[in-house]
């Protein structure tokens, strides 16, 4: 029986119980034992002058592969230089958990979006950077927690004291308020897209109130989508677009440790199966 690690947080644990033990039953259907490992009791690092990882202070029997559901590319990239077969891997990890980062691989790939400028905290001037209103998004946020609507000046002056990291992304707001999609991908596979909507807030994220249902993708929008899956060696992600006044999506980012309450809300798909065989095909190829 292959034998994996499911990496979460501590504090991340409680609340995605059911979704550990998901995991945990999906992964038994594929023949792997999967073992749910706390990031805090990870040591890792270089040890007389080896790359070493020990859970709780002890050596470890390496894994096969792990599936990292907290955001940290370091120790992803550290598990990856120790043979470990990380899901996602590190250079997606890193990619995808900075808003910057991303929006700059798309546009290598000329996927649309809307005006994006890269900036620091420090670098806000008097000055507001757009015309009202506009969007500031930290660059490591997540769940839309640290994206703030700037509507005058008022807003503007106050921000600094609310912004907790320094590396941002400021967009204009032409685009439908409260909508977006959200399209998961499994390896080069498009699984299913939401559209989420929330009429009480500027951002669609369904943890904050907002509704979802079934989105038809037409062919051009998942040709694009393609086209960026095509591009990245993803395991599992969600791939959020932002809506134009005129239907167009736009790309927004890329949720690495993305979930699926949406898509099991609005539909029968059981979307870590198609996970968990992706990675029994995965780690099978490795090996042979």
């Amino acid at each position: 029986m292959s034998k994996g690690w499911l990496i979460y947080s501590k504090k991340d644990i409680d609340v995605n119980q059911s979704y550990i033990n998901w995991f945990i039953k999906e992964a038994s259907y594929q023949s792997i034992q999967l073992e749910l490992i706390i990031r805090e009791d990870i040591t890792a690092g270089i040890i007389n002058n080896t790359r070493t990882v020990r859970v709780n202070g002890f050596p470890i029997t390496k894994p096969e592969f792990a599936i990292v559901r907290t955001i940290d590319p370091l120790l992803s990239l550290h598990l990856e230089a120790c043979d470990i077969t990380v899901f996602n891997s590190s250079s997606i990890s890193r990619i995808c958990n900075d808003k910057a980062l991303t929006h700059h691989h798309m546009h290598n790939l000329r996927i649309p979006m809307v005006d994006t400028l890269y900036s620091k905290k420090q670098y806000l001037t008097d000055t507001p950077p757009l015309a009202y209103p506009f969007i500031i998004k930290e660059t490591a946020g997540r769940g839309g927690k640290q994206v703030f609507l700037i509507e005058n000046d008022q807003q503007y002056t106050s921000i600094s004291q609310v912004l907790a990291n320094t590396e941002l992304i400021v967009q204009p707001s032409t685009v439908e308020h409260g909508k977006d999609i959200r399209v998961f991908i499994v390896g080069k596979e498009i699984i299913a897209a939401v559209k989420r909507e929330n009429d009480k807030d500027f951002r669609a994220n369904f943890k904050l109130g907002g509704s979802a249902s079934l989105y038809d993708l037409s062919d051009k929008e998942r040709s694009m989508i393609q086209s960026i899956v095509n591009h990245f060696d993803f395991g599992m992600v969600g791939i959020d677009f932002l809506i134009s006044y005129n239907g167009e999506l736009l790309f927004n980012e890329i949720e690495d440790i993305v979930g699926s309450r949406t898509l099991s809300k609005v539909s029968d798909i059981n979307i870590l199966r198609t996970y968990m065989t992706y990675i029994r095909r995965k780690i099978s190829n490795n090996i042979d």
